[in-house]
């Protein structure tokens, strides 16, 4: 394995934007990923298996609900924060980052804003701590982008619900001793519960066969008469805004997370380009190439303002679920097109896993789609500026 020589990319000085707490914390994880991550993570995605032996170290560096109050185990971060590690840990791994941003925003949330103070005590430390993991269970084999047209069902049956249907493509799936189940009552009405392993009933298959997102851990959800206690709903929140509302904390740490792949690609392609001869120069000083790195490094500093801007919103409470989806659309989309063009620059060493972008770019062929397609956000954002909605 190489060694890890990434030069983070900040043509606009936007650490000067950042707080000594920012830097800290980001240099921590950036630390932490070149490490423990990068020596390893090729193997992980050839062999497509997740990497368990991370989950102690991500906990360490905060990764797992970051912006939880600390009386619950986390770190009490601000959302800039949570960003710029996501971003780190992305740059490593989107797969990696994944497992890190369902357990902070997709399961430590709901817990934390629509939860119990007993639910919160007895989940939130340990998921914060990785001894518990988690996954969030919307998408159905039925229903992806309309996730209102669920048909996991739970019913009172007395001193517990009974709970039966199926989720699919569930990040940490496999290995989760939690799930945050979204299901309608009997009245239709879309709640949350706290499914958890071991339950008679509730099996978690892995899914197999995967091009994209290979070192991450995906699976379903089955449940199958499921006794799930009543202590174990949510009670804060329901309907569909309530897991809407952990997709946009999900979403915001996406937009962070995919600056750290491009960055990653940016960083890569640029090394080689200085380094490649030929006929008798580096092709650095080809206009071409350079017209390509340019491009890039436009971009992700463009990006980099954009999630910047979105945290500081977040940050005052003000950050609207249109907002985000813009700056989930429009990173995934600027670091996706900067992988295909820096693995031009690298040829056909581009495609081997000497080099992280083929890598990279498989990965955000998932992370375009998932939590909200291109297209979805596109249109939340359309619906925003007319008032019309286009995909009703």
């Amino acid at each position: 394995m190489k060694p890890d020589l990434f030069e983070a990319p900040d043509y606009y000085n936007i650490d000067d934007l950042l707080s000594d707490e920012h830097k800290l914390v980001r240099d921590a994880a950036r630390s932490w990923v070149k490490r423990e991550v990068s020596p390893i993570i090729e193997d992980y995605a050839q062999k497509a298996a997740f990497p368990k032996q991370l989950i102690n170290g991500l906990a360490e560096i905060g990764a797992f609900g970051p912006y939880i109050p600390e009386e619950y185990g986390g770190a009490g971060l601000d959302q800039i924060s949570y960003g710029l590690i996501m971003q780190e840990i992305e740059r490593g791994d989107s797969g990696v980052r994944s497992t890190a941003s369902v357990q902070s925003s997709l399961v430590m949330f709901p817990i934390w804003r629509y939860g119990t103070e007993e639910q919160r005590k007895k989940f939130l430390p340990k998921l914060a701590s990785g001894e518990f993991m988690g996954c969030f269970g919307l998408t159905e084999p039925n229903h992806g982008s309309n996730p209102g047209g669920m048909e996991t069902k739970f019913k009172d049956a007395g001193d517990h619900y009974l709970l039966n249907g199926a989720k699919l493509w569930i990040s940490n799936a496999p290995f989760a001793d939690v799930a945050i189940v979204w299901a309608k009552n009997e009245e239709g009405r879309i709640h949350g519960l706290i499914a958890e392993r071991g339950m008679e009933g509730f099996s978690t298959p892995e899914t197999h066969n995967k091009w994209s997102l290979r070192a991450s851990a995906t699976g379903e959800l089955i449940f199958d008469n499921v006794k799930v206690p009543k202590e174990n709903l949510l009670p804060g929140k329901s309907g569909l805004g309530a897991p809407l509302g952990c997709l946009d904390s999900a979403r915001y740490g996406i937009a962070w997370g995919a600056i750290g792949a491009a960055m990653d690609c940016y960083d890569t392609a640029l090394r080689y380009a200085k380094e490649r001869i030929q006929f008798d120069k580096p092709i650095a000083a080809t206009q071409l190439q350079q017209k390509k790195l340019a491009e890039m490094i436009t971009e992700i500093t463009k990006a980099q303002l954009l999630a910047l801007r979105l945290g500081q919103l977040k940050n005052e409470g003000k950050a609207t679920t249109a907002q985000i989806s813009m700056a989930k659309r429009n990173n995934v989309d600027m670091a996706l097109k900067i992988a295909r063009e820096a693995r031009q620059i690298l040829g056909a060493m581009g495609i081997t896993g000497e080099y992280s972008i083929m890598r990279h770019m498989m990965n955000l062929e998932s992370v375009i789609t998932y939590e909200g397609t291109h297209d979805i956000h596109l249109l939340i954002t359309g619906a925003d500026i007319t008032g019309e909605q286009a995909f009703k």
